[in-house]
C-alpha cells in the first residue's frame, strides 16, 4: 500500500485555505450543536410535509377509465351546460356559463333579449 504523503496534503490545504479561507479545510462537525440540529430537524420536517402534501394532490384517481389528478376532481366544473346538457369545450361559454348559467347556444336561443326573465328564475322546460 502507498503511505500517504502528509506534506503534499499540506500543502493543498494551505494552498485551499489561501484561496478560499479557512472554513472550507475545517472539519463540518466543528461547528455543528444541538441548537443547529434541532433547527436542521424542524426544517427538514416542514419540507417534507410539504412533500407529502404536494403528492397528495398529484395523486391520480380512475374517474371513468381516465386517470385525473385528485385536486382537480374537488373542483367543481362548469362545462355541462344545466339547460341543454352539453359538454362545452368552448372558451366562449365561460361568460355564459358564469353569468347566465347556460351555455352560448342556450343563451341566443333562451335567454337574448329576456334577460330579466332568465335572472328571475325561468328555465324552458326539459324536452325528452
Amino acid at each position: 500500500m502507498k503511505r500517504k504523503n502528509y506534506d503534499k496534503i499540506a500543502s493543498i490545504e494551505k494552498a485551499i485555505s489561501k484561496k478560499y479561507g479557512k472554513e472550507a479545510i475545517q472539519n463540518p462537525n466543528s461547528s455543528w450543536d444541538d441548537d443547529k440540529e434541532q433547527e436542521y430537524l424542524e426544517s427538514s420536517k416542514k419540507f417534507q410535509k410539504k412533500i407529502s402534501k404536494s403528492n397528495e394532490d398529484n395523486d391520480l384517481v380512475e374517474v371513468d377509465g381516465f386517470l385525473m389528478p385528485r385536486k382537480l376532481i374537488n373542483h367543481e366544473s362548469k362545462r355541462i351546460c344545466p339547460v341543454c346538457s352539453i359538454y362545452s369545450f368552448n372558451k366562449a361559454d365561460d361568460y355564459y356559463m358564469n353569468k347566465y348559467d347556460c351555455c352560448s347556444d342556450c343563451f341566443i336561443k333562451w335567454v337574448d333579449d329576456r334577460e330579466d326573465r332568465w335572472l328571475k328564475g325561468w328555465r324552458p322546460k326539459k324536452e325528452k
